[in-house]
């Protein structure tokens, strides 16, 4: 007795996949509209400073603690007025200028030979391996015996703080490049130095720029530490003084600053890497 055919489940493969939802703020890998990019980073900056004049203006916390916008603009203007403010700036601008860009003189080179060739990772990476484990201000004691109490144990600070870590961040980047380019650069007639220069390098910039703009954030970070070691001028010194004295005021001054001058420096790393490797803008 035969039997209407009933229809068979196909395959799930053979089946239509799933679209899914249009979204804007959701979007994976994608870019969004720039009014929405440029509303997310107002948000960003105005919702922390909205609730801190929310508690400080029904007094939730105690002043002393926490003090209010208006007072913080206050401290800023009577450190600016006397000019201790201004002093305090360019001298830890300068320290972490120069020990930073020390740091990524020799830093980037050496992490770019390191990523190049195994023989020297396998000579360098297991003693800068070891050394970044160890905190940099742990240093501190051995560079005011060695090089008293200037200003060279507060850039060497920095630069011990950001050289490991940078090199060991470009040899990362530089491991990765596809072996494909240097094995296609050998057939074409290139040599080694070559292929470090005309391919390696450019390929592996994005990274580099990233790395150093990572790192940049480590030598503030080691500023305020550096400045403890006698220092008479700097925004370290300014917040170690006020702490003491229980001024928040120009502690949150001094914090402001950095942050505004970290972000200044930040933006110019990422304009200098769409000027320089615009392809690799366009990739992201």
């Amino acid at each position: 007795m035969s039997h209407p055919s009933t229809p068979i489940n196909s395959d799930r493969s053979s089946r239509p996949a799933k679209s899914l939802r249009s979204t804007v703020f959701w979007r994976l890998a994608e870019d969004i509209p720039s009014s929405m990019t440029w509303s997310l980073m107002t948000v960003s900056i105005l919702l922390p400073l909205v609730l801190w004049w929310l508690v400080t203006a029904f007094g939730v916390i105690d002043p002393k603690f926490l003090p209010s916008p208006a007072n913080v603009i206050e401290a800023f203007q009577r450190l600016w007025s006397t000019g201790d403010l201004q002093k305090d700036t360019v001298a830890s601008l300068w320290r972490v200028g120069v020990g930073f860009s020390l740091a990524a003189l020799f830093s980037i080179p050496l992490g770019v030979l390191m990523g190049s060739f195994a023989s020297i990772r396998a000579l360098l990476e297991p003693l800068f391996g070891l050394v970044r484990y160890m905190p940099a201000p742990a240093f501190i004691p051995l560079l005011i015996l060695y090089l008293s109490i200037g200003e060279e144990p507060k850039i060497m600070l920095i630069f011990i703080g950001v050289f490991f870590f940078n090199s060991l961040m470009v040899m990362d980047t530089v491991k990765f490049v596809p072996k494909e380019l240097i094995e296609a650069t050998y057939m074409l007639g290139g040599n080694r130095l070559q292929t470090l220069l005309q391919v390696i390098a450019p390929y592996v910039l994005p990274g580099i720029i990233d790395a150093c703009r990572i790192n940049l954030a480590a030598a503030w970070q080691l500023v305020i530490v550096s400045e403890l070691i006698a220092a008479t001028e700097g925004i370290g010194r300014r917040i170690s003084v006020a702490g003491r004295f229980l001024r928040t005021d120009e502690i949150f001054v001094g914090l402001i600053v950095i942050g505004v001058i970290g972000l200044v420096l930040d933006l110019l790393f990422q304009y200098a890497l769409r000027v320089s490797c615009s392809w690799a803008s366009q990739k992201r």
